[in-house]
Order: structure tokens, then C-alpha cells, then sequence
């Protein structure tokens, strides 16, 4: 199956704090961002993730968009773009570009499938990686639950 987009929220309580504290949430380059707060990301070309039905996985596919995060002027940025599902020797993986550069890519979150969506779309926690800490405002410490991703 070729999965077209994903959406996924980073984290609720993070977003909630950013915009709470009087910063911004910036989505670009084809993110979009659903009601309930969480962001959209539309395949970048198709990719070869495979997702067996027992929850094994192959391959690979990115996504499209960049959310930046900016509070408290300047003092928390943090970036997330360029998107993938990944299969890696310490299972799935959700990478993105390693910033501020973004020349290197790093997986940022370790993903464990769960219960499909109630439309039979595949879901999956998240738990922040060591590399996830330092892309997401290096608050949160590694094997953080992070919210849900889910492919379409």
C-alpha cells in the first residue's frame, strides 16, 4: 500500500505551551495544520513502506512540510522538516532533518505500531529519541511518549 500523507501532532503539551506563552506555530512547504492541532504531511514521492498486517515493516517513505515552533523571542525554536518512516535496525523510525543545518538526517522518535484507526488506517506511538530531544526544544528526555502518527 502506498501511504500518501501523515499526521501527527509532536507532542499536544508542547504545542500548548508555544502558544501559551505568546510564540507561534509556522507551518510551510505543504504542511497543513488539522482542527484538532496536529499537522498534516503529504508524501514527498511514493515510497516502498510496507506494513505487514502481524505489524512488521519494510522500507521507507517521506513527507513534505516544515512546523516550526518559536516562543519566548527567539530564546525556543525548534524546527521539524523533511519528514520519513523509517525501517531501521532498532525498528520503525520517524526521522527528519538535523537542525539548524539541515545537511544530516536523524531519528527523531521510535514508533510502535498499534490499533489501526477506526478507518483501518495504520497508527502508531511515538517515544523521543535521544536526536528527538535536541530537535524538539531539548525539553523532553529520551522514551517520552510523543503523540500518535498516523498514515493514510
Amino acid at each position: 500500500m502506498h501511504y500518501t500523507k501523515l499526521t501527527w501532532g509532536v507532542k499536544d503539551s508542547f504545542r500548548q505551551y508555544v502558544e501559551a506563552a505568546g510564540g507561534s506555530i509556522t507551518i510551510s512547504d505543504g504542511a497543513t495544520r488539522n482542527a484538532d492541532g496536529s499537522f498534516l504531511f503529504n508524501a514527498e514521492t511514493e515510497g516502498d513502506l510496507a506494513i505487514a498486517s502481524d505489524g512488521s515493516f519494510s522500507g521507507s517513505q517521506a513527507f513534505a512540510g516544515t512546523v516550526s515552533f518559536e516562543a519566548h523571542g527567539g530564546m525556543l525554536k525548534s524546527t521539524l522538516s523533511g519528514l520519513a518512516i523509517e525501517s531501521a535496525p532498532e525498528g520503525l523510525m520517524l526521522s527528519a532533518l538535523e537542525g539548524p543545518m539541515n545537511e544530516s538526517r536523524c531519528h527523531i522518535a521510535k514508533l510502535a505500531h498499534i490499533q489501526p484507526d477506526n478507518t483501518g488506517n495504520p497508527r502508531f506511538s511515538a517515544e523521543i529519541t535521544l536526536d528527538g530531544m535536541f530537535q524538539i526544544a531539548d525539553n523532553y528526555p529520551p522514551g517520552t511518549a510523543l503523540d500518535e502518527v498516523t498514515l493514510s
